[in-house]
């Protein structure tokens, strides 16, 4: 596995599908909602991103049919990008928890102001 941190498009993809498959529209808007909509996928980015995933085999197609004479893909998080989901947010949990103690923000502890 990469001991590299996932890019932010990448992570906000993988988590958007961790708990259901989803098509892109949806795909997009939950990344959205995940960023508290700092980040918003454009159509060509977002497709771009998950051909990317898909040949990396972190994303699986879930599901292909026509709605409204077009194909609509459902994507899902395959086995290794589960793996690598998993360890991210370890890593980003672990930094986390270290910047907290750094800044003294530990339960029971005061509040620092800016």
């Amino acid at each position: 596995m990469n001991d590299q941190a996932l890019r932010e498009p990448t992570l906000l993809i993988l988590t958007a599908i961790a708990d259901a498959p989803r098509h892109g529209y949806a795909i997009a808007q939950e990344v959205g909602k995940i960023s508290q909509g700092r980040t918003r996928m454009r159509t060509g980015t977002l497709y771009g991103a998950l051909e990317r995933l898909l040949e990396q085999e972190l994303v699986a197609v879930h599901q292909e049919e026509v709605v409204d004479g077009r194909m609509r893909r459902s994507y899902a998080l395959a086995p290794r990008g589960r793996e690598m989901l998993a360890a991210e947010a370890a890593r980003i949990a672990r930094t986390a928890q270290e910047a907290t103690r750094r800044l003294g923000l530990g339960l029971g502890s005061r509040s620092v102001t800016a």
